[in-house]
């Protein structure tokens, strides 16, 4: 007997290649076709026609990094995610001037690494069936490429990072909206061998322009802030009424110790995302983390 997934998935596959080209019971017309990702962050991504009533399915020309997928699951409904695919739904049709974001990771590492869509509703025609496409690039491009590797869980054992101590986390505090059109919620801070790390997901109100975080910095209680690494995971400027997950690092060393931070995002136009009372977990005493 076929698992659910699989046949979810096949159902789709058979009920998109009796579909083609013909009318959805909502009236679109429905398409098979192929879309190239967009090889450089600077591209504009490819789109894809999605509807309420209609299932789209997604073909990826290599295994997928399934738990790197991010939709906002508010307006679109992953009804499955494969080794290669995808089938996605909208929960109800979007606005005319909606464009909703999907990206997924490949597990193969080689660049283009991610594909992503601009995923909208249209009301002549619906993707049933997207045979997704990866640029070709130069040779020594694919050369360097094929050579990096997907990182793995014992390579953080291996270089260091955890420990037999393992990682702790702890829960941050949210940011309503304020002044500066910038908030957050959803936010962990992380500790391990040596670092510490604050996952955040930052929200651009509605109306405001669009805004990219340039850089992070932890101020402690005494002595001057201490410059973290920003990690802009979908990179680019995150557009009104959007989110985007922002990854803060720092290096433990040069970490005062505080029993709170205040942790600081600047980015464009003077705009900055302030979040007070950061707390890290404390190392287990007599262990030098």
């Amino acid at each position: 007997m076929l698992q659910p997934f699989r046949l979810a998935l096949a159902l789709a596959l058979a009920w998109g290649a009796a579909a083609h080209a013909e009318p959805s019971p909502g009236g679109r017309v429905r398409r098979e076709r192929p879309v190239t990702v967009a090889s450089t962050t600077g591209e504009a991504l490819p789109v894809v026609h999605i509807a309420q009533d209609t299932p789209t399915l997604l073909l990826f020309p290599a295994p997928i990094q399934r738990k790197s997928l991010t939709v906002d699951e508010s307006r679109i409904r992953v009804l499955d995610a494969g080794e290669r695919s995808v089938i996605v739904q909208a929960v109800s049709d979007l606005r005319k001037d909606e464009q909703q974001e999907m990206g997924v990771f490949f597990a193969d590492g080689r660049a283009p690494a991610r594909a992503a869509f601009s995923l909208v509703t249209d009301p002549a025609e619906v993707d049933t069936r997207i045979d997704v496409q990866r640029p070709a690039l130069p040779d020594s491009a694919c050369q360097t490429a094929a050579q990096a590797k997907v990182p793995q869980p014992e390579d953080f054992v291996l270089l260091g990072y955890v420990d037999e101590m393992g990682v702790t986390t702890s829960e941050v505090n949210i940011v309503e909206p304020g002044a500066q059109g910038l908030s957050s919620d959803k936010t962990v801070s992380f500790r391990g061998k040596g670092w510490v790390l604050v996952d955040l997901r930052i929200f651009n109100e509605v109306g405001r322009p669009e805004w990219t975080p340039r850089e992070a910095l932890l101020l402690g209680r005494v002595g001057g802030p201490l410059r973290a690494r920003l990690v802009n995971v979908q990179e680019g400027a995150i557009p009104p009424g959007k989110e985007r997950r922002v990854l803060v690092v720092a290096d433990t060393q040069g970490l005062e110790a505080s029993p709170s931070f205040t942790l600081e995002v600047r980015g464009d136009g003077g705009r900055s995302l302030t979040i007070h009372k950061v707390r890290f977990p404390r190392p287990t005493p007599g262990e030098a983390r």
